[in-house]
């Protein structure tokens, strides 16, 4: 039975629970149901993290569902990156209500700057580059479609590592999701 026939029963089964007259069970299976549909989606993201750029090594991507009693729910899929002893990582939060609190800072180029960030642009993207120079570690923030953040870490890294792992995610796709 495919995934997407397990949602269907479930929503029916709840449809039916809720006619008659059981809801609890009908909110439970319909929770049961979202869970589901975020596991899918969060499978189809892992596919959007980029392969390893030329001389780098990837891990597996992982994928992580959370439901609303955690965080308010939401989408997370991330890879970890190595060329010798530097490492970068990506990660892509969506769907999470805590979203909209970090969106708006990053949206705003006050809050940007006040953090010690920078304001760049990747791919036509509204970006915010926080960098250590005598760390050489750094996080790229980068808003899609105002649903999405998406973080390149890299500790130790270059600046231009993290902007080419930034260059290296494809923005429209996402934006699609």
């Amino acid at each position: 039975m495919r995934s997407e026939d397990n949602v269907l029963d479930t929503i029916k089964e709840a449809t039916r629970q809720y006619a008659s007259g059981d809801y609890t069970a009908a909110a439970a299976n319909l929770d049961y149901a979202a869970q589901l549909v975020r596991q899918q989606k969060s499978e189809r993201m892992k596919a959007m993290l980029p392969e390893p750029l030329s001389g780098w090594q990837g891990k597996e991507a992982s994928a992580q569902a959370l439901g609303a009693a955690i965080l308010g729910g939401g989408v997370t899929v991330s890879r970890e990156y190595q060329k010798e002893t530097s490492t970068v990582a990506i990660e892509i939060v969506s769907d999470s209500p805590v979203l909209q609190s970090v969106l708006m800072m990053l949206n705003s180029p006050m809050f940007a700057g006040a953090g010690g960030g920078k304001l760049e642009t990747v791919k036509g993207q509204r970006a915010v580059l926080k960098y250590d120079n005598e760390k050489k570690s750094g996080e790229l923030f980068v808003v899609v479609a105002s649903r999405f953040v998406v973080t390149v870490k890299g500790r130790p890294a270059t600046k231009e590592e993290l902007l080419a792992y930034g260059e290296a995610i494809d923005y429209q796709i996402l934006e699609k999701n």
